[in-house]
């Protein structure tokens, strides 16, 4: 069981993507005609396996900025790759549940959709956080693609009177929730407090 595990920390990247594709072809052999958010949906899940890559491998480099600007301190490579599987677990509940409730539910479509443009927005924000000398975050390509078809999801939303008030007003917050839960996790695997991350922020913007 430590091997299996091991293994599963170390490919964590590459299981979430291996999944996450295999059930994007199943949904493409097996389903009849999908529904539009469904539509949406999928197209948002091959999204997030790219921006995967992006931020880890091609190019690569991000978790490595949040490292040295964000949390200050060396993240070993093994805590890197591990922490890919909470990211893959967010991920497949971020997608999941629009996929088969969000014609049914539409807070689930507003979650995801307020994922990807903060995804977006992150990336933009993170040129002057990180004090880069290049307009481009690693990750940024997929993340302003995510952000683009978030927003096309709440206008397709707004237009066709598919959600009510209540949605979009508590839809962010869900995804606000699962992401806090989700960073909560990470700073446990490093070892890190949200008081530090403060105090962190503090002392940079604070100057």
């Amino acid at each position: 069981l430590d091997i299996m595990w091991k293994f599963i920390k170390n490919y964590a990247l590459e299981i979430y993507s291996v999944i996450a594709l295999l059930l994007i072809v199943c949904v493409a052999i097996f389903m009849g005609e999908l529904t539009v958010i469904q539509k949406f949906v999928v197209f948002l899940s091959f999204l997030y396996i790219l921006h995967e890559w992006e931020e880890g491998h091609y190019p690569g480099g991000f978790l490595d900025l949040i490292s040295a600007n964000v949390l200050q301190m060396d993240v070993s490579t093994e805590i890197k790759r591990g922490s890919r599987l909470i990211t893959g677990v967010f991920l497949f509940a971020m997608t999941i549940l629009p996929f088969f409730y969000g014609d049914r539910i539409p807070l689930f479509v507003v979650t995801v959709a307020a994922f990807s443009i903060f995804e977006g927005i992150v990336h933009i924000a993170g040129i002057k956080i990180f004090r880069l000398n290049k307009p481009y975050t690693p990750g940024m390509v997929t993340a302003e693609i995510e952000l683009v078809t978030g927003i096309a999801l709440i206008v397709y939303l707004a237009t066709n009177h598919l959600a009510q008030w209540y949605d979009y007003t508590f839809g962010p917050f869900l995804f606000i929730a699962c992401f806090a839960i989700m960073q909560r996790s990470l700073m446990a695997m490093i070892g890190f407090r949200y008081k530090d991350m403060f105090a962190i922020a503090k002392k940079r913007f604070g100057k």
